[in-house]
């Protein structure tokens, strides 16, 4: 359908003449996906209506215990320091955003009355300022009211660069300010498309002021609430024991009628991917066992048990194997793996190359994974149309080694490849977890065939993914020359999952490490073009923007895609949970009930 027709169609919605479920499905034909053809109508401020979530309690609790089991353990509860999946997760359940995102990609009011669109006079016609209307009535855990000056002192918080938030980038331009006691407006330096991102989703979760502004900037890594929160959310805290298990109970004075249904909530963290999905699937001792990264053979013959089921919600997480661009081993300035140093190996492109073709993504998937993960050479796969088809991916040893040859790589008596005093002798770092060390084994036997040694290693998930700025085992300070995880995508816009890759994100010493560019991998026109998409109206040229930067970093080579990852959750028969590939997994736990 011509770019014209789409136009008139999106108008006739904004007049009322065409429904907008009825746009969402001819979208949907075209080739795009749901959450797509919503965001296209977001980006024109036109309102969706509300979408509705079921929940079938008519009264607040008697649901007895929820039992969740993670094989990583959260170590803090601080949503804006949680760089990690099971950090967010955690917080979630305490703390919450003005809105979130469903399985759909609909934005759902949470602390916010309703979704701000240009009809109700929440967006404003030149796309430099939103203002949201807060809910009334809404206590945090202390009984103490939320209220606008909450909402503002969170972006402030957030915002101040001595605190060194992985949320700092989100919040450091914008401006958010009080209007009443109850409505905020958020404004932006320049007409924005994309602008559910400040104070929305797993990146927006508002903090009481009371609490937190003791400690704001240098000082905020040392509030006893960052393992005791003081949220509004449906569960409030009993007992947290860092990198093992996490207690709650019902909040009394939730603001949601009749919820939550359970009684009490318990996380246990720590453990392995496959003891998890033992304990839901053929044990039936926890209702949900999250990320279940586990061979599918395995998860079908617990499956069999009868006990529970397998879940899977297609977002655009990413499983990846990251080449360091830095040198990891030596100090610049008294920092390994320092933005202003090199990897003395992987600045060769024909060494990039080399690694792309000696991994066997789709034997991993087919092998190891299954259901589990779709083989691909994007970073961004969904929604579609940001998923871009310029780029390829071939498992070939024999080519690799054509590769390295023609570059001077050659073998010396241990079989090793060396040019000058640079060996391809490197070490490969994962998180503890069976499939993953099963796809190292597999990387690293063709790797052997090429003349590259691969030195294995595997850091249990609570510290490769703690956080912790004393630790060096860590993914953000990334000391090894190769690693692997997954990243999520956690909103059905791709601006703040791309922003990963520029350079005022980049994980150093002065930041603590804490944010989101782990590679360290930089391009001047990677940073020209997202800088563009945040500005661009028109959602045909954003989406080839978000392609364009796909490909440069991709066809670069210090990030190797290996497959996207549907998020697998093994559930319990009889729960009932409301989960999201775009938000976080606990982001409507309030929701969640037992059938009888």
């Amino acid at each position: 359908m011509e770019e014209r027709k789409i136009r008139e169609l999106i108008e006739r919605v904004r007049v009322g003449q065409l429904p907008r479920r009825s746009f969402v499905k001819r979208m949907v034909a075209l080739g795009l996906s749901a959450p797509m053809a919503s965001m296209m109508l977001m980006h024109e401020g036109i309102a969706q209506s509300q979408a509705s979530i079921p929940y079938k309690p008519t009264k607040r609790g008697g649901g007895g215990p929820l039992k969740i089991i993670y094989w990583q353990a959260a170590v803090h509860l601080n949503p804006h320091y949680a760089g990690g999946t099971k950090d967010q997760d955690a917080s979630r359940i305490f703390y919450e955003p003005l809105a979130g995102w469903d399985s759909e990609g609909n934005l759902v009011p949470q602390l916010a009355v309703e979704i701000p669109s240009r009809q109700n006079g929440g967006v404003a016609a030149d796309g430099k300022s939103v203002t949201w209307k807060l809910k009334r009535g809404v206590t945090w855990h202390d009984g103490k009211p939320f209220t606008a000056d909450d909402v503002v002192f969170t972006a402030a918080y957030a915002a101040d660069p001595a605190a060194a938030m992985v949320t700092v980038g989100i919040y450091k331009d914008i401006r958010v300010e009080k209007i009443d006691s109850h409505t905020v407006k958020v404004s932006y330096p320049k007409a924005v498309p994309f602008w559910a991102e400040a104070l929305v989703g797993s990146t927006g979760a508002i903090l009481p002021k009371h609490v937190f502004e003791p400690f704001m900037g240098a000082k905020s890594r040392e509030n006893p609430a960052n393992t005791k929160p003081v949220g509004t959310g449906p569960y409030k805290i009993v007992d947290f024991k860092p990198g093992d298990t996490l207690r709650a109970e019902a909040y009394a004075g939730y603001h949601v009628p009749n919820q939550p249904f359970f009684d009490t909530l318990e996380i246990k963290g720590g453990g392995d991917a496959t003891s998890a999905a033992r304990a839901v699937l053929q044990t039936g001792e926890y209702d949900l066992a999250w990320n279940l990264a586990v061979e599918d053979d395995i998860l079908k013959r617990l499956e069999a048990a009868g006990k529970g089921k397998m879940a899977f919600y297609t977002g655009s997480d990413i499983e990846f194997v990251a080449l360091n661009v830095t040198d990891p081993w030596n100090e610049v300035d008294g920092e390994r793996a320092s933005a202003k140093s090199k990897h003395p190996a992987f600045t060769d492109k024909a060494v990039r190359n080399a690694m792309s073709l000696l991994i066997d993504r789709n034997g991993i998937q087919e092998v190891i994974y299954g259901r589990g993960a779709v083989a691909t050479a994007n970073f961004l796969n969904n929604p579609p149309r940001f998923r871009s088809p310029n780029t390829k991916y071939e498992f070939n040893i024999d080519k690799a080694n054509q590769v390295l040859d023609a570059a001077g790589w050659k073998r010396g008596a241990d079989g090793i490849r060396a040019k000058g005093n640079v060996k391809l002798k490197f070490v490969y770092q994962t998180s503890v977890n069976g499939p993953r060390q099963k796809c190292q084994a597999i990387i690293k036997d063709a790797c052997n065939k090429a003349g590259i040694e691969l030195e294995l290693k595997s850091v249990v998930a609570a510290v490769y993914f703690g956080g912790d700025a004393a630790n060096p085992d860590t993914y953000q300070k990334f000391w090894a020359d190769i690693e692997m995880y997954t990243t999520t995508m956690t909103q059905p816009d791709p601006q703040t999952f791309m922003e990963q890759f520029t350079s005022g994100e980049i994980a150093q010493k002065a930041n603590k490490w804490a944010s989101r560019n782990l590679v360290r991998w930089t391009s001047p026109e990677y940073d020209a073009t997202f800088k563009a998409a945040q500005v661009e109206f028109d959602p045909v040229k954003r989406a080839a923007m978000f392609i364009k930067m796909n490909d440069l970093v991709v066809n670069d080579g210090h990030v190797i895609p290996l497959f996207a990852r549907p998020r697998p959750y093994g559930i319990l028969n009889k729960l009932v949970p409301t989960l999201s590939a775009w938000d976080s997994a606990t982001w409507a736990v309030g929701y969640w009930y037992r059938e009888a």
